[in-house]
């Protein structure tokens, strides 16, 4: 007779089996659908270029399909023009592709149309992928301009962490948007970390989902003195520890100090020896770029400096400031 716990554990393996034929088939689905609309894309894209078809000719197109098969939902002449649109953005680049059967249509519409350049793209359809964002989720990212932030971190990354960590790109970002805790300009250190406890859930999707949360205020001793650290995560990727501390005023450089004594104390006492030294960021209010340059210049500890804002970022700002920093190298 078989025991109660192994007859769940065989019917979970049945549900297990449900679960995943039903997201093959939803996947299926879906490639399917992009399939279909990167093929009347391509259709109306090349009779236009051919000069057999006018701009009319894709509303006549609307019209047939809504009269002949009314069932069909989805063919407006603004959604044929976008499938026009969807073909012409990813033809030349079969990579992009590839990535993009991996999303549903709305995903897609998203991306190719807020996004301006094939890079920014395939950063949006990647970590989409990655991080399996619902499309409100990828919404708000683009919104955020994770893909400016992220690239300006990418060009921001102390040598410390490069060193140490090759494989680090895209894992940090420059600054951090917490709109999502609605707090006024002025707030206390207090009500920030109370507020990212609160909505944790939504500060792992700013951080990354390969961030796993460990402890808040977490303790080290170092000979008869407690200390405690802000926030501890460990991430997947870079199979680490991540301890953030968290400043509700400007960066000054004190704050290093007491954040690479935080990260000595966790490599010493709490690190594993399979895993790679711990990382520390310092979440601060604001930071004057030069004066983080001269702080870090002569830190071995992997350690970053982010700002943090409680309002979504200009979206123009950062793509002017990503595109000077461009220019200059």
């Amino acid at each position: 007779m078989i025991a109660i716990s192994d007859k769940n554990k065989q019917f979970l393996e049945v549900v297990n089996l449900i679960k995943k034929s039903r997201y093959d088939a939803i996947k299926g689905v879906n490639t399917e659908l992009i399939n279909l609309y990167w093929e009347i894309g391509k259709y109306i894209n090349e009779k236009i270029q051919i000069s057999q078809w006018g701009e009319g000719v894709v509303e006549e197109l609307a019209v047939y399909i809504s009269k002949t098969e009314p069932e069909l939902k989805g063919f407006s002449d603004k959604n044929l023009w976008r499938m026009k649109r969807f073909y012409e953005v990813y033809k030349d680049y079969p990579k992009l592709s590839t990535l993009l059967r991996e999303l549903s249509w709305s995903h897609n519409l998203a991306i190719f149309s807020r996004s301006k350049t094939a890079e920014e793209r395939e950063f949006y359809l990647n970590i989409a992928i990655k991080e399996q964002y619902s499309f409100r989720e990828l919404e708000r990212q683009i919104s955020a301009g994770i893909y400016e932030r992220t690239m300006l971190g990418n060009k921001s990354l102390p040598v410390s962490v490069k060193n140490k960590f090759p494989n680090a790109l895209n894992s940090f970002k420059d600054s951090y948007s917490f709109e999502f805790l609605k707090l006024p300009d002025e707030h206390s250190e207090n009500d920030l970390q109370k507020g990212l406890l609160r909505q944790l859930k939504d500060f792992i999707l700013e951080i990354g989902k390969d961030f796993l949360f460990i402890s808040e205020e977490y303790k080290v001793q170092v000979g008869n003195s407690d200390f405690f650290i802000d926030l501890l995560f460990y991430h997947r990727g870079l199979q680490c520890l991540v301890a953030f501390e968290l400043k509700a005023d400007k960066f000054k450089p004190e704050h290093l100090g007491q954040l690479n004594f935080y990260l000595e104390s966790l490599d010493r006492d709490v690190k594993k020896q399979n895993e790679n030294p711990s990382i520390g960021i310092l979440l601060c209010k604001d930071k004057d770029s030069e004066v983080v340059e001269y702080a870090l210049s002569r830190t071995l500890q992997p350690t970053m400096i982010a700002e943090y804002k409680v309002q979504l970022p200009d979206k123009k700002l950062l793509q002017r400031k990503l595109h000077e920093l461009f220019a200059e190298n």
